[in-house]
């Protein structure tokens, strides 16, 4: 797969999970990936908030690995 398919495929996951962040008045940018990692930011109430590790590691990150087999891990910047 391409790096811009890569691209793609992972914001298209990412589409996926945003309602239900934005359902929490947060949301998440796609900012890079590099050697199997993907790098985010989260926003909105998500930026700061003391669950934010957790929904980035066993909700985006599951997410992201189960749709996308380059994916390793996920990272917010």
């Amino acid at each position: 797969m391409s790096d811009q398919d890569l691209v793609v495929s992972i914001n298209k996951a990412l589409q996926e999970i945003r309602p239900l962040l934005a359902f929490h008045r947060g949301d998440i940018e796609f900012i890079e990936f590099k050697e199997g990692v993907v790098y985010v930011k989260l926003l909105g109430a998500c930026h700061g908030c003391p669950l934010a590790q957790l929904t980035l590691k066993s909700g985006v990150e599951e997410l992201l690995r189960a749709r996308v087999k380059e994916v390793d891990r996920v990272e917010a910047i």
